[in-house]
């Protein structure tokens, strides 16, 4: 992998403000060539500096009004029982984020569904009826302060 020089750095930054800026304004930004440009950020595309070029739905149009963060505790088991787990949140539409994390918790999930009946469904389903789930702590977003995906750079 080849190191990322200042000009990718100021790249990066301006596409994730908005990745749909084209290589010619950004080479005029920079000094650089439409080509240059181009050459760039393929590179940092091949070399997955850039993980994806993604658009951010809004949850309000799609019916998802309600986001949960929900803290997981697993039943003291193995390594096997947590990979299950993982690839079970991997697998569930409602789950928009997922971390495996040390301390008090295991996981830390993000959760996004229509309204807290269907969030009581998927608690119960996910959580309650799951023998390795020892305890899980549900926090109801009530307003989001900040929703930031970029990374510094």
């Amino acid at each position: 992998m080849q190191a990322i020089d200042a000009i990718d750095k100021k790249i990066l930054s301006r596409l994730q403000k908005n990745n749909l800026i084209s290589a010619a304004e950004l080479g005029k930004s920079f000094n650089l060539s439409t080509s240059a440009v181009q050459r760039r950020i393929n590179r940092l595309r091949e070399e997955k500096i850039i993980e994806a070029d993604i658009s951010i739905v809004s949850q309000a149009v799609v019916s998802k009004a309600v986001t949960c963060i929900v803290e997981i505790s697993l039943q003291l088991g193995n390594m096997q029982i947590v990979e299950e787990f993982k690839t079970m949140l991997c697998n569930c539409n409602e789950v928009m984020q997922s971390f495996y994390v040390a301390g008090v918790y295991d996981f830390i999930v993000i959760i996004s569904v229509e309204d807290m009946s269907t969030y009581d469904t998927f608690a119960r389903t996910y959580f309650m009826d799951n023998a390795h789930v020892k305890q899980f702590c549900t926090h109801v977003v009530l307003q989001k302060t900040k929703l930031d995906y970029s990374v510094a750079v």
